[in-house]
């Protein structure tokens, strides 16, 4: 096809000029970014040094001319690049989340457990304050460099599963697109540190299949480790790993090798440091996690919900890929003897047990987390099959994935960050500590005009978030609940000898409670915490004093 272009030149270098200044301008509707090419390409006709720029553009162009795969590889790391910055951006932006703001408090005294969970997310997060501060973007920034590390051992095991360079960056495509990567790696929590070490588990797993080299068992060990230093979740992976050597044929040699004992034990060796924390703690952690094992009756009242919230986490067309790509390796026994049955083994121990905890009890969202790895990689895996182009559902949710998930994405930072969506109390807001600022700085001139010497809370979330963000960082203690806080210095005693505030969610109001250990409980203020119209959450102000006995638990 050829362009014509005006014979007159001044015609010609005007018409140049304004596709370059329209391609400038390409996010505005009916321009776009291809213009700037096609503007060069016009002004190469009267220009000699554009011309001799075009010029050796294409001579180099195809000395150096790339197969359709190889460049599409590119366009896709470039497409995680820009993913991941994105990111950055918005977790350098948006204000904490309660949790990201009790596992600062964490932070501050260091311990080899928690009561909620392991402490790899407390040493994390010291790690980055001691870089950046006590910021957004300090709390965050080592779960920022994890998202780089997961995405490229997920692209890196899905190259060398699906024999593909360009599968394989794009299933790191699908798995940094997906919700619930793009919010856990985001966001301080225990499951950013898990989901990158379990995406480093896989990779070695899959290298182990692939070539049969002994020393990455260590490496799978290390990742291992890792993941059980983040949640207690990962000893799912274990049983996956037993699973999967188990079903595959050529990996039952292994339990032979003294290299898998070796991996083991040096994640039991990293995890050592848990068990002894929790050992002199009446193992509280363990008692936790593991006492939902015991969950109540049967009932359906949450399967729906559980499965709903995975497929919207996942983005319903990657999930929809990702369930054919594990059915399709279940119903083939050649796929089964494989490597590829590594996907379904390594998900298979947690997925079996969360639709069971499902049919009794309430599954977070989140928990699955450390799954997706492996559901990326599957997601893919069904689209390089023989009959992927004769399924209608499975073409359309190709097509469909990746612009949906972006979207999707968007939509999620974009509330986050600005709350297009105004008055709704959504839930990305209402998690974060959207609008708490304006809350800090009332509370704060309620203390002085007080003289509180301090905030006290019975809410951890609250707790967390009034140390961060009042600006003058008075004492705030939770006033119950003591057992979070074992490892924490005691607050001085002689902070209850002067008035306190204390502040606390609307709806978990426990001032009655309260009555019974300070003479005084007045009601002083009742503040919104709201963006855009939407209010949040609401708080409720008292000033107490004149404690009858110890006010703690």
């Amino acid at each position: 096809m050829k362009l014509k272009v005006p014979a007159s030149r001044p015609l010609r270098i005007a018409m140049g000029v304004a596709l370059i200044i329209g391609g400038f301008l390409g996010f505005l509707p009916i321009l776009g970014f291809w213009m700037i090419p096609l503007g060069v390409m016009v002004l190469s006709i009267d220009f000699h040094p554009v011309r001799r720029f075009r010029r050796l553009f294409e001579v180099r162009w195809g000395r150096n001319k790339r197969t359709l795969k190889e460049s599409q590889t590119e366009l896709v790391l470039i497409a995680i690049a820009v993913t991941i910055v994105i990111r950055a951006i918005v977790a350098a932006v948006t204000p904490l989340s309660f949790d990201e703001a009790y596992y600062w408090l964490w932070s501050k005294n260091l311990a080899w457990g928690y009561f909620d969970h392991p402490p790899l997310i407390a040493f994390i997060i010291r790690g980055g304050t001691a870089l950046f501060g006590d910021t957004s973007i300090g709390v965050r920034f080592i779960p920022l460099l994890l998202t780089i590390v997961g995405t490229v051992a997920v692209w890196r095991a899905g190259a060398a599963l699906l024999k593909s360079k360009y599968h394989g960056a794009l299933a790191a495509l699908f798995f940094s697109l997906m919700p619930m990567i793009g919010i856990e790696t985001l966001t301080a929590t225990p499951d950013a540190p898990q989901i990158a070490a379990s995406a480093v588990l896989l990779y070695a797993l899959v290298m182990i299949a692939e070539t049969a080299r002994s020393e990455w068992w260590v490496a799978a060990g290390a990742a291992a480790g890792f993941a059980l230093l983040s949640k207690y979740t990962a000893l799912f992976l274990g049983a996956g790993i037993v699973a999967w050597l188990i079903i595959v044929p050529s990996g039952r040699r292994w339990f032979l090798s003294f290299w898998l004992y070796l991996g083991g034990a040096l994640a039991l060796l990293m995890f050592a440091p848990v068990l002894i924390w929790n050992a002199g703690h009446d193992w509280a952690s363990l008692a936790l996690q593991f006492g939902r094992v015991d969950a109540g009756g049967f009932t359906l009242r949450y399967l729906g919900e559980f499965l709903a919230a995975q497929i919207g986490l996942a983005t319903p067309f990657i999930a929809v890929l990702a369930v054919a790509g594990l059915v399709s390796i279940i119903g083939s026994r050649e796929a089964m003897r494989s490597p590829h049955a590594l996907l379904v083994a390594i998900m298979a121990p947690a997925v079996v047990y969360f639709v069971w905890h499902s049919l009794h009890d309430r599954v977070q969202g989140n928990w699955p987390s450390f799954l997706y790895p492996a559901l990326a990689i599957a997601a893919v895996a069904v689209t390089v099959s023989g009959d992927f182009q004769r399924r209608v559902l499975l073409r359309w949710s190709r097509r469909l994935a990746l612009p949906f998930a972006v979207f999707f994405s968007a939509l999620i930072y974009a509330q986050a960050v600005w709350g297009i969506v105004p008055v709704i109390r959504e839930p990305v807001g209402r998690l974060l500590a959207v609008g708490i600022g304006r809350v800090a700085g009332d509370i704060e001139i309620l203390r002085e005009q007080n003289g509180a010497s301090g905030v006290i809370t019975t809410n951890y979330g609250l707790t967390g978030w009034l140390s961060f963000y009042l600006p003058t960082h008075p004492p705030v203690v939770q006033v119950n609940e003591r057992y979070r806080w074992v490892d924490a210095p005691e607050p001085p005693a002689e902070i209850f000898a002067a008035p306190l505030l204390y502040v606390t969610e609307v709806r978990n109001d426990q001032a009655k409670e309260l009555e019974k250990r300070f003479r005084e409980v007045k009601p002083l203020a009742f503040i919104g915490r709201y963006r855009n119209g939407a209010t949040y959450d609401q708080y409720r102000v008292y000033r107490v004093s004149q404690p009858t006995g110890d006010p703690l638990d």
